[in-house]
C-alpha cells in the first residue's frame, strides 16, 4: 500500500502522515516548494520514515510525481486562510478548489487510478455557501464527475491545543459551540453534539486513513467520522 499526501504541512496532513506511517504505509508528503512550515516539519517526516516530495504545483510536474509515487491513495488536504492569502496572494478558488481540482486531474491520467480522499467541509452540501465552502463544493462537484473512487469528508471544526497554526477566531468559535452542543447534549440532544462538535487533527488524521484504508467510496459527515473512532 502506497500514499501521496498532499497538504501534508498541515494540521490535519501531518497527523495523516504519521497515522498512515504507524501503519507501515508507505508514505509521500508533499510539501509546497517556499512552504514556510516544511523546514520545521522535515525532521517529523524524516522520523516517521515518510518521503518528502517537493514537487512544483503544477500539471506537468504533479503528473511526474504520483507516477513516480505510483499511490493507491491519494488525500487531498489544501486550503489557504483569509489570514495567509494577504500575506502571500494565496485565494480559496486558486488553492482550496484550484490546486485540488489539478490534483484530480493528476489522478485520472494515472495508469493506475488511486482512491481519492477529499477533505472538505461541514456545510459544503448547503445552499447558503460563503467563498470557502463554494470551493469546496465545487471541488465535491468535480469529484461526482471523476471516475476515481472518491471518499469525501466534511468534517467541522479542526481544533487543538496541539494546533501550529494561529487560528483564534476558529479556536474560540470551537469552544462556543463545543459548550453549547455539550449542555444539549446533557438534556438528551445528542445529535447535534454528535454531527458538528469539534475534532482533533490527530482525531481527524486517524479517521481519514481508516476510512480511506476501508476503501469507502461516500460522502461522510462530522458525525459518521468520529464513529470510525468508537
Amino acid at each position: 500500500m502506497k500514499a501521496f499526501v498532499a497538504g501534508a504541512t498541515g494540521y490535519t496532513g501531518r497527523n495523516v502522515v504519521a497515522s498512515l506511517r504507524d501503519r507501515d504505509v508507505h508514505t509521500v508528503a508533499h510539501v509546497r516548494p517556499g512552504s514556510r512550515s516544511a523546514e520545521e516539519l522535515l525532521p517529523e517526516f524524516d522520523e516517521a520514515g515518510a518521503q518528502v516530495s517537493r514537487a512544483e504545483w503544477s500539471p506537468e510536474a504533479m503528473r511526474a510525481a504520483l507516477g513516480e509515487a505510483e499511490p493507491d491513495l491519494v488525500f487531498a488536504l489544501l486550503g489557504t486562510t483569509s489570514k495567509r492569502g494577504k500575506r502571500d496572494g494565496s485565494t480559496y478558488e486558486s488553492v482550496d478548489y484550484g490546486l485540488t481540482v489539478m490534483l484530480i486531474e493528476a489522478c485520472e491520467a494515472l495508469d493506475h487510478a488511486p482512491q481519492f480522499v477529499y477533505l472538505s467541509s461541514a456545510g459544503a452540501g448547503g445552499d447558503r455557501l460563503n467563498d470557502y465552502l463554494q470551493a469546496r463544493a465545487r471541488v465535491e462537484e468535480r469529484l461526482a464527475r471523476s471516475p476515481l473512487n472518491a471518499l469525501i469528508a466534511r468534517p467541522s471544526f479542526i481544533t487543538g491545543e496541539d494546533r501550529p497554526e494561529d487560528r483564534p477566531a476558529e479556536r474560540i468559535g470551537a469552544l462556543v459551540v463545543d459548550s453549547l452542543l455539550g449542555g444539549l447534549a446533557a438534556l438528551g440532544w445528542t445529535g447535534p453534539r454528535d454531527r458538528y462538535a469539534s475534532m482533533t487533527g490527530p482525531e481527524l488524521g486517524e479517521a481519514l486513513v481508516r476510512l480511506a484504508l476501508d476503501g469507502r467510496s461516500a460522502v461522510f459527515e462530522a458525525d459518521a467520522i468520529r464513529a470510525t473512532l468508537d
